[in-house]
């Protein structure tokens, strides 16, 4: 299937495109803050295989042209997708992303971890 053909594959209206996209089009995609700051890029969509729910994007943040930069496990529903920007939207400073538990590229933490799961949505619930 080429993208023309996943952009309308079950969909009849340019509103329902922006509901269902294929998580190979969500990957790359700018984040940005409401100020409209930069905050990096959605470098893998996180599912949960028994639910079937979108848990985490993992942006990376910092560094100069991918080295040096920080992931961070960011709950999916605290983004928002700005359709009209084309990018996703997290209500967050750069400095709170900055100070936020992160990893690197090589030591990914347990994501099933409870306790790693409930410091997450603890963080970021102070976002709001």
């Amino acid at each position: 299937m080429n993208d023309a053909d996943r952009n309308t594959h079950g969909t009849d209206n340019k509103a329902s495109e922006t509901r269902l996209t294929g998580s190979e089009r969500l990957v790359g995609n700018v984040v940005c803050n409401e100020g409209g700051e930069k905050l990096g890029n959605i470098k893998e969509i996180m599912l949960d295989t028994a639910s079937g729910n979108v848990c985490y994007a993992v942006l990376s943040f910092g560094g100069i042209l991918g080295i040096g930069s920080k992931l961070f496990a960011v709950p999916w529903y605290r983004l928002k997708f700005d359709s009209g920007k084309k990018h996703f939207v997290l209500n967050v400073d750069k400095d709170r992303l900055r100070n936020a538990p992160g990893f690197d590229k090589n030591h990914w933490p347990d994501m099933a971890d409870k306790s790693w799961d409930n410091q997450m949505h603890s963080y970021y619930a102070a976002t709001k």
